[in-house]
């Protein structure tokens, strides 16, 4: 079955990253969203922003966070992990630090977003959505990693959401 995902990044820092993963066809994401078009969303304001993720969010089964060295730090990551949270939906961190960036360099993982929120219940989110660290070492290697096992993740991702 394939799933219907957001994926959710720093754009400025990951972007090259991110398209490895979101160009592997595994699943539906949302539209492709270019610089030119995300930086004409924010110049509208934080109520426009919201609107596109909440459309963007819409008809989605699971968030992907696609966790590059400052993703955690992003203000519209945060939003969009807490908005999918609160609908229902399935949240999953994975890493692509070891992804190779334009410059062909890979980059410091970073911070668990996840454990920035504290659930009703009490308990952290990090310790129920799961962060992925793609096995291998080398930037082709992560990705055969991502590309063999992203479906499983987000599946489980979905499952760990509906028990918690």
């Amino acid at each position: 079955m394939s799933r219907k995902v957001f994926y959710s990044f720093h754009f400025d820092n990951d972007f090259f990253r991110t398209q490895q993963v979101r160009n592997m066809d595994a699943f539906e994401g949302q539209g492709f969203c270019s610089a030119n078009a995300w930086e004409e969303v924010k110049q509208k304001g934080d109520a426009a922003v919201e609107k596109w993720i909440d459309d963007n969010l819409s008809g989605r089964s699971c968030v992907v966070v696609l966790v590059g060295s400052k993703t955690a730090e992003r203000k519209w990551v945060k939003k969009e992990i807490e908005k999918a949270w609160n609908a229902g939906k399935g949240v999953l961190g994975v890493r692509i630090n070891k992804l190779e960036g334009t410059d062909g360099t890979q980059c410091a993982a970073g911070v668990n977003p996840f454990s920035q929120f504290t659930l009703k219940n009490g308990k952290n989110m990090g310790d129920i959505a799961p962060l992925k660290t793609p096995s291998g070492s080398s930037g082709k290697e992560a990705y055969a990693s991502i590309k063999a096992n992203l479906e499983t993740w987000i599946e489980d991702a979905i499952a760990a959401r509906k028990g918690a």
